[in-house]
């Protein structure tokens, strides 16, 4: 299917011969760049050109966001050139990059949730009337125009804090698209995106590569890669290890290159042996928060794991909440251990036992100011203090076995959370969960930004944490990782269980590993869109 697809969408690549005789739109040569004494690229290079959709792929902390950094102007190269459309760019600054033509859309989004949409999309580029003030109504029209040339169903004046994490993403596109900029950088654009949301944002990408707007992107998800790019760059550990057509590459390649070995891909469990399953730990009766989730009802035993699917809106991350104290049970019951419990707030479902990995890991997981350190020691001050004071022995043991079991890579303990990369960032948020030695783990959309063997290495955490006799909730867009992680998954829609699948429901009997993954993937793709198709 992803080949039919490859083929079909990469028919639009002949749109940008047109200009294949111009100066590349961006070409960076031997860029070098170092962070107190760590080498972060050495002598990369890196060639887009007009009317190219490009990838540029690698783990986290291979080098890619501070390349593209560079190009933004954010990073200063220690070494090495840059030319945008064969001009040599000399200032290296993030207004000499907009003024070339550069517009980036960040992994990390900087809306401000005060402002409205309208607002957020010129910020720092307001129109002004003929009085010199900010002319509001403008902003408010030339955003509704853009949603509609882009088919973006929101509502411009709406405020920020008041729209879904893949609206604040669809946003954020719609804020780089308005520069009509002629490079455009996207690093992890649909990591909080419905499948609808993506289908958007490739139609838009689509659009402007025709038009010969030359498009770098950065994900973690090689069926998008297969299925939008034309050209693709790998980089590991700083330096470049491949440039290449995509036509040319295949998942298993991609993957050994950016692992630097034969990925190990993710793969069927065995089914559950129910025997060897504990008590019922946790139970929902009924359960329903004042908007979603509703009517739930739902038990997990000890050393068991469920994978909750569904597309944004479903009502998964609201229950997620809702058993983390986040958001308020309004009727019905949950138990814990056969007991009726009060969660009310994070504290109190940290005290049962109850850990959350949230799905917005820089808005609600994390403290980028503060120190890898500090970060994950957060929930757990009063186990690692003695009479009131911080044991700097015992965060040192917590921390270091935290970043170990996790291979984070960080400098040092003590390097910012702000300085390191998305899925590094994203192992940080689930070591501070794990250092809480919960009962019931939570994680929802746990991969978000991790590289693809990164995706294994939580999988199995989440398998290990279940051979320990805890419960584990597994939300995840993700089918494959649902899959590969899951001993039953639920489907979620409108706010309420509409499925139950079991391991006999989504592995088809005599048929190898291989085949018998692939199937069960497309069997709860189809339960998934059966469901909400009666919605």
């Amino acid at each position: 299917m992803v080949q039919a697809n490859r083929s079909e969408e990469n028919s639009a690549s002949v749109a940008g011969d047109a200009w294949k005789a111009d100066p590349p739109a961006i070409k960076m040569s031997k860029i070098t760049k170092s962070f107190g004494g760590v080498l972060a690229l050495e002598n990369v290079d890196l060639e887009v050109r007009h009317g190219q959709i490009h990838a540029l792929l690698g783990g986290n902390g291979a080098g890619k966001s501070t390349l593209l950094k560079i190009l933004r102007g954010i990073y200063s190269p220690d070494n090495g050139s840059i030319e945008v459309n064969g001009q040599p760019m000399l200032e290296h600054s993030s207004e000499a990059s907009r003024r070339a033509g550069i517009a980036m859309i960040f992994q990390e989004m900087s809306l401000i949730p005060s402002l409205s949409a309208a607002q957020n999309i010129f910020l720092n580029r307001e129109p002004k009337d003929k009085f010199g003030l900010i002319d509001d109504s403008f902003c408010l029209e030339e955003a509704k125009r853009l949603f509609e040339e882009f088919n973006v169903d929101i509502e411009p004046g709406k405020l920020v804090s008041r729209l879904g994490t893949g609206q604040c993403q669809l946003i954020e596109i719609i804020k780089a698209l308005s520069q009509r900029s002629d490079i455009l950088i996207l690093d992890e654009p649909t990591t909080a995106l419905s499948d609808a949301e993506v289908d958007l944002l490739f139609e838009m990408l689509r659009r402007l590569k025709a038009s010969g707007v030359a498009i770098v992107y950065v994900s973690h998800r090689m069926d998008e890669i297969l299925r939008i790019a034309d050209h693709a760059t790998i980089l590991r550990d700083g330096h470049l290890v491949l440039s290449a057509p995509i036509g040319n590459m295949t998942v298993e390649s991609i993957v050994g290159h950016v692992v630097g070995k034969a990925g190990t891909n993710l793969s069927a469990p065995d089914k559950v042996d129910e025997a060897a399953l504990g008590e019922d730990i946790l139970q929902l009766i009924n359960a329903s928060g004042a908007h979603t989730p509703c009517e739930v009802d739902l038990t997990v035993r000890r050393g068991e794991v469920v994978g909750i699917a569904g597309l944004l809106g479903s009502g998964r991350s609201s229950l997620a909440r809702m058993l983390y104290g986040v958001n308020p049970l309004r009727s019905g019951e949950i138990r814990i251990n056969g007991n009726p419990v009060k969660l009310n707030s994070p504290e109190q479902a940290l005290k049962n036992g109850v850990a959350l990995i949230p799905e917005d890991r820089l808005r609600q997981g994390l403290v980028v100011q503060h120190s890898v350190s500090r970060n994950i020691c957060l929930s757990v001050l009063d186990r690692i203090s003695n009479w009131g004071w911080v044991s700097s022995e015992k965060m040192a043991k917590l921390v270091n076995d935290q970043i170990a079991f996790l291979h984070v890579k960080t400098d040092s303990p003590e390097t910012k959370a702000k300085q390191l990369s998305g899925g590094n960032q994203q192992k940080v948020v689930l070591a501070k969960g794990l250092a809480t030695e919960p009962e019931i783990l939570i994680l929802d959309e746990p991969t978000a930004g991790i590289d693809i063997g990164s995706k294994t290495e939580v999988v199995n955490v989440i398998r290990q944490m279940a051979a320990q006799n805890k419960a584990v909730i597994l939300i995840s867009s993700e089918i494959a990782e649902l899959i590969a992680g899951s001993d039953r998954i639920i489907v979620m829609a409108d706010g309420r269980i509409k499925k139950e699948l079991g391991h006999d429901d989504l592995f088809p009997q005599n048929t190898d590993k291989t085949a018998s993954f692939q199937e069960a993937q497309r069997r709860l793709q189809v339960a998934i869109q059966e469901v909400n198709a009666n919605v």
